[in-house]
C-alpha cells in the first residue's frame, strides 16, 4: 500500500532554514483509552470492551512504530534526543514489557541524551502496582498522571473511569517509584464551586508533586461536550478560579511557570519546554505531528490520524499523510505562539536561532505589542507583560501575517 503525502505550498516568500538544529525531542502516540471523554478532542480511539488491548494489537502497532521510526531517521541522522514523552491516548493501557520494548527500540535506532527525560502519561483507571514499577525499570523516568479531579461527582461529569480513591493511590505509588511526576487537574468544571477547586488543590499537594498542570475545561469542536454543552462556572468564577490557584500553587513553593504549568525548582517539564522554545520534536504514532529545522527548510508533518490506517501505511514505510514547508511569513506568529505561554519569555537571540530570521522581521509587531502594554519593552528578552499573559491569544495574534 502507497500512501499520498500532501505536500501542501510554501508561499508568501522564501522560507529560511537555521544554522543550526535546535534540541530534538521525541513524542510517541499511543491512541486507544478505555473510554473517549466527552471533553477530550485528542486523537484517542476507545478499545473495544474488556479493557485491555490484544497481544496481537499491541505487538502489531509496537512494529508500526518501529518502522516509522526507522523510516525517518535520514531526517534526524545523528542528533541526540533530549527527552521522550509517550502520550495519548492512555499509554499504561499497554503491557510494562511493550513499553520496555518500545523504549529499547528507541535506543537502538536514536542517541538519547544520557540524563534523557522519559516522561510517560498515565490514567488512573489503569493502575496497577507492578506495572507502574515496570515502567520504571523500562526506563521511564517521569510519569504524568490524569488525576483532573478528586471529587467524584466531577468525575462522573467529565467521564471518567476512574474515582477519587484509585488517583490517589496511583500517586501515592508515582511519588514512591519515579524520580519525579506531574499531576494533570481540570478546572471550571461542571457544577464546581470555588471551595470544591481548592479541596481539588489541597488533594493534589498532599502527595508534594514536583509539577502541577491546571487547565481550564473548555468545550472543543468535534467533542460530546460542544455538542451537549454541560453549565460550566461563567466567567467571573472561572477567573477567581485563577487567582485560588496560583495563589495556592505559590504559597506551595510550586512556580507558575507556563500558561497552564508550575512547578518545583528543577521539575519543569523539559519536554514541554522543548515546544515552547521552538525546538524540535519527531512525532511518531497515528496522528502525531512532527517540526524539524533543516538548513534550507523548516518542516511539519502529520502521520495518518486512525489507528488501522496509520499501521498499514507505517509498515508499507509512508507513515506521513501531511508534510508542509513553513513559510516565511508564518515564522513570526509560529514563535510566539509558543514562547509567549513561557512566564520568563525566552533571550530575544532565540528568535533568530530558531526560525533562521533577524528579529527585525518581527520588529514592527514588536513595537505595536510594546505601545500596547502588552509586551515587555526590555531588548534582550521577548516575554509578556501582566497585561499580555491576561490576553494572550490577543498578543499571540498581533504576529500573524508579519511582513518581514
Amino acid at each position: 500500500m502507497t500512501a499520498h503525502v500532501a505536500r501542501l505550498p510554501v508561499g508568501r516568500g522564501a522560507t529560511p532554514g537555521v544554522p543550526q538544529p535546535p534540541p530534538l525531542s521525541l513524542y510517541v502516540h499511543l491512541p486507544w483509552c478505555l473510554r473517549k471523554c466527552p471533553y477530550c478532542d485528542f486523537n484517542s480511539h476507545a478499545i473495544p470492551a474488556g479493557g485491555a488491548l490484544a497481544p496481537d494489537d499491541e505487538a502489531r502497532y509496537l512494529a508500526a512504530l518501529q518502522a516509522d521510526l526507522e523510516s525517518a531517521l535520514p531526517l534526524v541522522w545523528g542528533r541526540a534526543v533530549r527527552t521522550v514523552f509517550v502520550g495519548g491516548g492512555t499509554p499504561s493501557l499497554f503491557s510494562a514489557g511493550a513499553i520496555d520494548t518500545l523504549l529499547q527500540r528507541v535506543r537502538a535506532c536514536l542517541p538519547l541524551a544520557p540524563d534523557a527525560e522519559v516522561t510517560m502519561e498515565a490514567n488512573p483507571g489503569t493502575f496497577e502496582a507492578e506495572r507502574f514499577r515496570a515502567y520504571a525499570d523500562a526506563g521511564v523516568n517521569r510519569l504524568s498522571v490524569g488525576v483532573q479531579s478528586f471529587d467524584d461527582a466531577s468525575l462522573r461529569a467529565l467521564g471518567r473511569v476512574h474515582d477519587a480513591a484509585q488517583a490517589r493511590a496511583a500517586l501515592e505509588l508515582a511519588a514512591r517509584t519515579f524520580r519525579t511526576f506531574n499531576v494533570d487537574l481540570m478546572y471550571a468544571l461542571p457544577g464546581q464551586s470555588l471551595a470544591a477547586l481548592e479541596r481539588d488543590l489541597r488533594a493534589a499537594l498532599a502527595f508534594a508533586p514536583p509539577h502541577l498542570s491546571c487547565y481550564h475545561l473548555t468545550l472543543e469542536p468535534n467533542t460530546v461536550f460542544a455538542k451537549f454543552p454541560p453549565e460550566l462556572p461563567d466567567d467571573d468564577l472561572a477567573a477567581a478560579m485563577q487567582d485560588a490557584i496560583e495563589a495556592t500553587l505559590a504559597g506551595a513553593g510550586l512556580e507558575h511557570y507556563e500558561v497552564s504549568a508550575y512547578a518545583r525548582p528543577g521539575h519543569r517539564a523539559r519536554h514541554n519546554l522543548n515546544y515552547w522554545q521552538f525546538g524540535d520534536y519527531l512525532g511518531i504514532g497515528a496522528g502525531a505531528h512532527s517540526k524539524l529545522s533543516f538548513h534550507d527548510r523548516i518542516v511539519r508533518q502529520a502521520r495518518a490520524r486512525m489507528p488501522q490506517r496509520y499501521v498499514e501505511q507505517a509498515l508499507a514505510g509512508t507513515p506521513v499523510e501531511e508534510e508542509r514547508v513553513l513559510a516565511r511569513a508564518d515564522l513570526p506568529f509560529e514563535f510566539m505562539l509558543n514562547a509567549l505561554r513561557l512566564a520568563d519569555g525566552v533571550p530575544a537571540e532565540l528568535f533568530a536561532e530558531r526560525t533562521g530570521l533577524p528579529l527585525a522581521a518581527a520588529s514592527r509587531r514588536i513595537d505595536a505589542a510594546v505601545r500596547r502594554g502588552l509586551l515587555d519593552p526590555d531588548p534582550t528578552r521577548l516575554r509578556a507583560t501582566p497585561l499580555g499573559a491576561r490576553f494572550l491569544n490577543d498578543l499571540q495574534q498581533m504576529f500573524l501575517e508579519e511582513t518581514p
